[in-house]
């Protein structure tokens, strides 16, 4: 199994520091617009519930036509229903589960300019094969002398990083969990009462999402979570993800709002004519849509990494040069 990355330690900024012209801006408050807002939908359900067919079907609305990206750990399960999706969809099988792995599948999915985006599950990345737990269990025995509460400072950061590339992704995403019934005894009664279903990663990771829904062994859904007023106390019974979900919700976020072209960021960093004035005012630009996080291809080693510090890298190496 892979051990967790060593995290990479920050230089503590120095008076006149690049750093200090990234890193310490100005508070400014601007008008408020939902230009750029992207779907963060999640769904989580035990098996058999639908989880992968309700949510390819979100995806393709989404889409709206457009081929979609699906990083599959469901055993290919997403394939089986390639013939009826519309608009169709690309598909990356993973076998093991290092959150860093999703962290550069959303980077080449983002390189390639898929649409929308589709995990399925997210589960595995907390608790699969080089998971987030496996990663706290393996750095603890390593580096901590096997104090796992000492690890999660490690673990913490990968799993934090997983979540900011995948809530910045430039495009729409949708994200399935497995999930279980939580039973508990109540006032000393010998039969255990449910108290809903509990998603399989970390806690509280469902409200990271925009709207957030759980589907039981019916195919009945429920949304337990949602910036989106359609959906609030709403309940589908067999949903059509395209029709039920994804168009409402594309509409809220479309009404009164501009599309914002995150490719134009990436090429007004690499271009010619950049100087560090502009990729500070850019710098700025990006943070103020909280797009720093995006994920992308390094365009010049390969490698994953995100928009904000390939500005600042940019940045730099221009200010160096001068």
């Amino acid at each position: 199994m892979s051990q967790l990355p060593q995290p990479v330690r920050r230089a503590q900024p120095q008076p006149g520091n690049v750093a200090d012209e990234y890193d310490d801006g100005p508070v400014t408050f601007r008008p408020a617009s939902k230009d750029g807002q992207k779907a963060r939908f999640s769904l989580q359900g035990p098996s058999g519930s639908g989880k992968t067919w309700t949510g390819l079907q979100i995806a393709a609305g989404f889409a709206e036509g457009q081929r979609f990206a699906v990083i599959d750990t469901e055993r290919n399960a997403a394939t089986l229903y390639v013939n009826d999706i519309q608009g169709g969809f690309d598909h990356f099988p993973m076998r093991r589960y290092n959150p860093r792995g999703l962290i550069k599948a959303l980077a080449a999915a983002a390189q390639a300019g898929y649409p929308v985006v589709m995990v399925d599950s997210l589960t595995h990345f907390w608790k699969g094969a080089d998971g987030t737990l496996d990663q706290v269990s393996q750095v603890a025995d390593s580096k901590y002398r096997g104090n796992t509460f000492a690890a999660w400072k490690d673990g913490g950061e990968i799993q934090d990083d997983m979540v900011e590339a995948l809530m910045s992704y430039p495009g729409h995403v949708v994200a399935t969990m497995r999930s279980s019934e939580k039973w508990v005894l109540e006032n000393g009664s010998k039969t255990p009462v449910s108290k809903g279903l509990l998603a399989e990663q970390r806690k509280g990771i469902e409200f990271e999402f925009g709207v957030a829904a759980e589907l039981n062994r019916h195919n009945q859904l429920r949304f337990i979570k949602s910036r989106c007023p359609a959906f609030r106390g709403l309940e589908l019974d067999q949903p059509d993800g395209a029709v039920d979900i994804a168009k409402p919700y594309l509409d809220w976020l479309r009404a009164g709002a501009k599309d914002i072209d995150t490719v134009a960021w990436v090429d007004a960093v690499g271009s010619a004519t950049a100087t560090p004035d502009s990729l500070l005012a850019l710098y700025r630009e990006v943070e103020a849509a909280s797009a720093l996080a995006t994920p992308l291809m390094h365009p010049d080693t390969g490698q994953p990494t995100s928009l904000g510090a390939y500005i600042k890298e940019r940045g730099q190496a221009l200010k160096n040069a001068q």
